[in-house]
């Protein structure tokens, strides 16, 4: 039997087996389970399982298995279940008895007691985390193309050439895959979510003149896509709700393109544009004035956010940097929290006498150096508690000396060592260097006051 299959099977023993799956999805080092009846998962035994490394109680069932294997654990997952990635199970009330209702109506009350923030990043996560492979790949590319032009490679070259275009592609075209994932993220249909993305960042809306002066081409960049593909579904459903459905294929996507058109053109390119300019300029200008204090906070904060899930919704604002300035600043500085894990479990692998616990590390430690620090995470910092704390602080001088040295990153999807060749104006060696200080004083803190041999008896 291959490890993936078992690992899959004891997942599903633990979870109340394949009956109790609503949904099984991932991410990259996450499964992610809907289950039918929460009450039936047992989540100290999950945490056992051979190759698991944490679990995350949330609004789904995360489980952490790490990159590669997730792929392979949810495939066998949906085997087993019989239920394709991503594709929920019918649920029947009708069919319940007391004890499942109950259960729904539980479930009910959880989803109305999540705060609208934390919902919005959750959505927003869930329209990019689907894109990050293809921008990882891109992202590559394009800096090893633009390594190689730094070091004097004729980039007129077809080979070079070639390279800077498949590694700009997803790029050119994010405006379009964003509109879809949006449309389908709050249940309409993709291709207008698509066409909104497309609408806004047409190359032809150079030639309209509103307001008294001509549209600016991805004006409002993906926050306005995201708003537009938004509307566009609300749109479609208001219109569907009246539409007789003889018409219905013809003239629901007629109105609902109509309406978004003349109203993203009208109303979300302008609004969308000063958000925009806000967020991007301000965070700038933050990093500008702050310079020290600003990236220290920014990459001490960081490690929460991944913790709970919500790392993505900052996704889009590193595209809108990027778009504006060609390169994301903010980046670096967050990569520095891994950088800080990383400094803070080698100081309790050299500290503990717990097998166990060391044996995690070896296998958590190479890929949090590579930029994946969710095994790290939820396998050793946040299950002892203090050191999660100090691989914070660790980062935290890391990020520092990011803002101080203003690097910056042309490419996302990826943190870590993996980040080296996407950073900008050749400041290779400052941001490794950056690496560095975040592996130290996560090391210093950590060994000094964050992990004493009492606390790796529950590991």
């Amino acid at each position: 039997m291959k490890k993936e299959q078992k690992m899959a099977q004891d997942i599903l023993k633990q979870v109340g087996g394949k009956e109790n799956i609503q949904r099984v999805a991932h991410c990259m080092t996450r499964l992610r389970l809907s289950l039918k009846d929460d009450s039936k998962a047992n989540i100290n035994d999950l945490k056992r399982i051979d190759g698991v490394m944490g679990v995350v109680e949330d609004d789904t069932l995360q489980i952490v298995v790490g990159p590669g294997t997730v792929n392979k654990v949810a495939a066998e997952m949906s085997k087993e279940t019989g239920l394709a990635i991503g594709e929920e199970a019918a649920v029947n009330e009708g069919d319940m008895d007391f004890s499942e209702k109950a259960e729904l109506d539980r479930e009910k009350m959880k989803q109305k007691n999540k705060t609208p923030f934390k919902l919005f990043l959750r959505r927003v996560g869930n329209i990019f985390i689907p894109l990050i492979p293809g921008l990882i790949a891109s992202g590559i590319i394009n800096g090893a193309a633009n390594f190689a032009k730094n070091a004097g490679v004729d980039e007129t070259a077809t080979y070079m050439q070639i390279l800077l275009l498949l590694g700009s592609t997803v790029f050119t075209y994010l405006a379009i895959l964003v509109g879809w994932n949006t449309a389908k993220e709050f249940g309409g249909t993709p291709v207008l979510g698509a066409i909104a993305g497309g609408i806004l960042f047409n190359p032809l809306l150079a030639d309209i003149t509103i307001y008294g002066e001509p549209l600016v081409v991805g004006r409002g960049g993906l926050f306005g896509v995201i708003f537009a593909a938004w509307l566009m579904t609300f749109v479609e459903k208001k219109v569907r709700s009246v539409m007789h459905s003889s018409i219905d294929i013809l003239f629901t996507p007629l109105i609902t393109v109509l309406v978004v058109g003349f109203i993203s053109l009208y109303a979300i390119v302008p609004v969308a544009g000063v958000l925009s300019d806000i967020i991007t300029t301000g965070l700038i200008s933050a990093l500008d004035v702050g310079g020290v204090v600003a990236g220290g906070v920014l990459a001490a904060f960081f490690l929460p956010l991944v913790m709970l899930g919500l790392h993505h919704g900052l996704t889009p604002i590193h595209v809108e940097l990027m778009n504006t300035f060609g390169s994301t600043a903010l980046l670096p500085i967050l990569a520095m929290a891994g950088a800080g894990q990383v400094g803070g479990t080698i100081a309790i692998y050299v500290k503990t006498k717990n097998q166990r616990l060391r044996n995690i590390i070896k296998g958590a430690l190479p890929v949090g150096i590579l930029g994946i620090g969710e095994p790290l995470l939820y396998g050793v910092t946040l299950p002892l508690g203090r050191p999660f704390i100090t691989a914070c602080m660790g980062a935290a001088f890391g990020g520092a000396f990011q803002a101080v040295m203003h690097t910056a990153a042309q490419g996302i999807g990826v943190s870590g060592i993996s980040l080296i060749p996407l950073i900008a104006d050749s400041k290779y060696i400052w941001y490794f260097l950056g690496l560095v200080v975040s592996y130290v004083f996560g090391f210093i803190f950590t060994y000094l006051f964050g992990f004493k041999e009492r606390m790796a008896e529950g590991i």
